[in-house]
């Protein structure tokens, strides 16, 4: 499966990660399918570019919340996604297995589009911002370190290939860099879709 495009992101001087299990010395490639994520009470698998399933997600019909539980390919279960109510701007949390946020993505409203920060701890104590520039539905966007400036992740919303059309959805892919989290960085690409469906009522 070949990705179209220049991808080489540099590597982090040091890991940025809350699971990781999922930090590689290599950039990783995470593929997804527009329209997949937002699927309420769905289950889904978020693969690599290999085949190889990433992250299992499942949803629930009956969560106000729409609280997605995430768990490793083995079933182990790793956060959950949910929506925060009574904020301003659409915003979302990652919650650890005994229900403490450890993620927080939130929306700002711009002049034109919108965009999207995540904040959290990273396992060595560090607080990290990560912001998306470029819009969600941009031909491609970047995933970025506010305090270096480092790009951590790059969307391309190109297909892959003619093969990898599913029922009419694009196919596209997420780009990790070397040292980051990679089932952190797929749970914020959950949020940006859900953020981003919500602002388009669908």
């Amino acid at each position: 499966m070949g990705i179209m495009g220049h991808h080489n992101l540099d590597p982090v001087v040091e890991p940025i990660a809350l699971f990781e299990q999922f930090v590689a010395a290599v950039p990783q490639t995470i593929v997804l399918r527009e329209k997949v994520l937002s699927v309420t009470g769905d289950s889904f698998d978020i693969k690599l570019a290999n085949g190889e399933t990433l992250l299992k997600v499942h949803g629930s019909w009956v969560s106000i919340s729409g609280r997605k539980k995430v768990e490793d390919v083995h079933g182990k279960h790793l956060f959950d996604i949910v929506k925060e109510h009574l904020h301003i701007h659409s915003t979302y949390a990652l919650e650890d297995t005994h229900r403490k946020k450890i993620c927080e993505v939130k929306s700002s409203l711009r002049l034109i589009g919108s965009k999207a920060a995540a904040t959290f701890t990273d396992r060595n104590g560090k607080a990290v911002t990560f912001t998306m520039k470029g819009g969600w539905f941009d031909h491609s966007a970047d995933i970025v370190n506010d305090k270096t400036g480092q790009t951590v992740a790059r969307i391309d919303r190109k297909l892959l290939s003619g093969r990898d059309l599913v029922f009419g959805q694009q196919t596209y892919a997420v780009v990790v860099a070397p040292g980051v989290d990679a089932a952190l960085i797929a749970a914020l690409c959950i949020c940006f879709d859900e953020k981003n469906n919500e602002e388009r009522g669908e």
